[in-house]
């Protein structure tokens, strides 16, 4: 992954969530689903610290690591009060043993190597530690629309016109992704040891009108466009 458009657009993330407040809440709820007690956590790709943020303020939830690659999100997320090690998920060594629970928000489709990823996690957790994976997945309307974007380079195209929301995820990102299918992320967990999967989902109308209001999170896979992944290491 490029890193630099997350360094030179780092405020820009977070203007976005702020002009879809509904859906970052959301996402945030979501996330608070599965995060209940996690213990000793990491968040990897920690960006701005903007979730970690919220889930304090908004959940009583507290992870205090992170893990970022660009220099220009961990500033931010320190300020924050995260703890940051600037490194890629794939390259960083998490220690062994070391964490109750591990965080992917929204980062697997930024993460080039995924599956060394997971396997550095596993190692990372105790025993019966626990993998939250959250992400738009590839096969969802969101997965679509960015592949589309990506595929044409611009968000200002007639494929779009009442198609796409009124504030679309800024496109220096979108081309930095590689969207995958919530089964691809699954079977790569499946194949390093994970078991007792559990899956929620929100954001579960149309792109379009997809900001209209806060979603709490239901159960499954099957119909939201973010879409988390609960699993344990044996």
């Amino acid at each position: 992954m490029n890193i630099s458009a997350f360094d030179e657009y780092a405020s820009k993330y977070d203007a976005w969530f702020m002009k879809n407040k509904n859906i970052l809440d959301s996402e945030v709820a979501l996330l608070a689903y599965f995060l209940e007690e996690p213990g000793k956590a990491l968040s990897i790709g920690c960006g701005s610290g903007l979730f970690e943020m919220l889930l304090k303020k908004d959940y009583g939830i507290i992870i205090e690591e992170g893990i970022e690659p660009a220099t220009g999100m961990a500033e931010i997320a320190e300020k924050r009060g995260l703890k940051v090690r600037i490194g890629s998920a794939e390259e960083l060594n998490y220690g062994n043993e070391e964490f109750d629970t591990v965080i992917f928000n929204g980062t697997p489709s930024y993460i080039k190597d995924l599956e060394k990823a997971f396997r550095k996690t596993y190692d990372a957790l105790k025993n019966e530690g626990k993998i939250l994976v959250v992400d738009v997945p590839k096969e969802s309307s969101y997965g679509l629309l960015y592949n589309l974007a990506k595929e044409v380079r611009t968000w200002e195209n007639d494929y779009f016109i009442d198609a796409k929301p009124e504030d679309v995820y800024p496109l220096e990102f979108v081309k930095e992704s590689n969207w995958r299918s919530t089964p691809e992320k699954m079977e790569m967990l499946k194949k390093i040891g994970f078991m007792d999967f559990k899956f929620a989902q929100t954001l579960t109308r149309h792109p379009v009108y997809s900001n209209y209001e806060k979603e709490e999170p239901i159960e499954g896979y099957d119909k939201g466009d973010y879409v988390a992944i609960y699993a344990s290491k044996k």
